[in-house]
């Protein structure tokens, strides 16, 4: 559960589902991305790591995906595997082929892990959602790669409505009426 989980975070960039498994999911994403970090520096045994933990998941990439299904099953076992058995890795086309597959463990070291190389940790987000699943009225979170996002950009305060204005006026009246009160009080007689 978990690596498919985490494959199909690594593809999308964000998902969906119950919270106790976004819990689950979250250090174990946080870990492959670490791994796919030393990776990249050329350690091999966290290459063999993230093989083990993450499988042989090839995706088709985004563009391609109608085309991919429109083709045949010869087609597509053409697209996903090479002629030796092997899957294709790198997303590449190779021959008369327009597009290939790519294998999620490639696009986690190539693609993601560059992001985050002079981030200490804190690879993913949790957020809770409000909504439950319909089924069994299970909490849902959304699971996100962090620094994808955009900030608000500069956030100007919206104007204040007739009623704010008039709640304000009103506050603004009662605090003048107590101070003069507690003034008329604090005379000496």
């Amino acid at each position: 559960m978990q690596r498919n989980l985490a494959q199909s975070l690594f593809e999308h960039g964000q998902i969906q589902t119950t919270l106790p498994k976004a819990k689950d999911l979250k250090p174990f994403a946080e870990r492959l991305i670490t791994l796919a970090k030393r990776a990249r520096q050329g350690d091999l045994i966290a290459r063999r790591r993230i093989h083990h933990l993450m499988g042989e998941r090839s995706m088709i990439p985004a563009d391609h995906r109608d085309a991919y299904a429109e083709l045949s099953d010869a087609k597509r076992k053409q697209v996903m595997f090479a002629r030796s058995g092997r899957r294709h890795r790198t997303g590449a086309a190779k021959g008369r082929m327009e597009f290939t597959a790519e294998s999620v463990t490639r696009r986690l070291i190539e693609s993601v892990a560059p992001r985050y190389e002079n981030r200490p940790g804190g690879y993913t987000r949790l957020v809770k959602l409000a909504k439950r699943r319909v089924g069994d009225q299970s909490f849902l979170a959304l699971v996100q790669l962090t620094g994808a996002e955009e900030g608000p950009g500069s956030v100007t305060r919206p104007a204040k409505t007739s009623r704010r204005r008039r709640a304000d006026a009103r506050y603004a009246a009662a605090v003048k009426a107590a101070k003069s009160f507690t003034k008329r009080d604090a005379a000496p007689k």
